[in-house]
């Protein structure tokens, strides 16, 4: 696996050099579309619907429409925006992990050690477990303001990132507001069931048997010849345009209690302004990543409505 970002994990004073890893990947067959006539490529053009023209990638701005009016957003405004400065992951509060509901997940992301000592990775891991907690945390990536659970997963700290308050759909049903009655047998019968079913959950024991069998007439199609020349179904195209660790763990615990306990009982002091390292304490150097390369376009076209 390949890293595809390097932080710091931050609750009080403590920091936690990490890199991120995906933690999961697509298994699907990768398909195209082609002309069902000659087996060429389709290729897919992004064309202005005032002029009909193909637009180049570099022109092309993106906006937002309310139904009546239509913003349009360039580059700068998207530059003047809050963006992906910081490479800290911020410890916001730690929760029963029981309150985490597991309908607000999304992505899943491994985290790495990343300095010469593990010490406080696996200290930080060893307290959740023992605590039952779950760490909730805030960080940028791709210019996106993240909300997460930091939790465990064998001897991985794992970081979900969570979906939005406002973007889970409150489930409201008519049905389920009528009054049904269920009788004792019925529920006797209905565990009984469930019971005849019962077994621990083994993720290994399922495939996906559509992927499968895709693939089986795949190869099927390779061994009896009927496949085309790749090269073949193209035609012309078109340009396009080291962390730092943590050296003394236990003063860095010590300080970030104490500066808790004096923010919780109101003294100002400790608890406000901004936030100061104790000595021997090095945060990781923010480092930037590599200008990501564009993809080779592909283009869209758009048809009017």
């Amino acid at each position: 696996m390949r890293s595809i970002w390097k932080g710091a994990l931050t609750f009080g004073l403590v920091n936690v050099p990490v890199k991120v890893y995906s933690a999961t990947e697509d298994h699907d067959v990768p398909l195209h579309q082609v002309h069902n006539k000659d087996g060429g490529r389709i290729r897919y053009q992004r064309i202005c619907e005032l002029d009909g023209e193909v637009v180049p990638y570099q022109d092309i701005d993106r906006a937002y429409d309310d139904g009546e009016q239509t913003v349009v957003l360039t580059k700068a405004d998207f530059d003047a925006l809050p963006s992906e400065k910081s490479r800290e992951i911020d410890v916001v509060e730690f929760v029963p992990s029981e309150q985490v509901d597991p309908l607000t997940f999304d992505k899943a992301y491994y985290l790495e050690p990343d300095s010469a000592s593990p010490k406080a990775y696996v200290l930080l891991r060893r307290t959740l477990e023992q605590t039952d907690r779950t760490a909730i945390v805030r960080f940028s990536l791709r210019q996106k303001t993240r909300l997460a659970a930091l939790r465990v997963r064998g001897d991985v700290l794992v970081l979900q990132t969570l979906l939005w308050a406002d973007e889970v759909r409150e489930a409201s049903f008519p049905a389920l507001d009528e009054s049904v009655r269920i009788s004792a047998k019925e529920l006797e019968m209905s565990a009984a069931l469930v019971d005849s079913f019962a077994k621990d959950f083994d993720p290994e024991e399922f495939t996906d048997e559509y992927q499968a069998e895709l693939r089986t007439l795949i190869d099927a199609k390779l061994e009896q010849g009927d496949a085309l020349d790749t090269a073949a179904t193209f035609g012309e195209k078109e340009d396009e345009d080291d962390g730092g660790e943590v050296i003394d763990l236990m003063a860095a615990l010590r300080a970030s209690v104490e500066r808790s306990r004096a923010a919780r009982a109101g003294t100002g002091g400790a608890g406000g302004g901004a936030k100061k390292e104790p000595a021997g304490t090095k945060a990781p150097p923010a480092k930037k990543e590599p200008a990501a390369k564009k993809p080779a376009a592909r283009r869209k076209t758009a048809k009017a409505s």
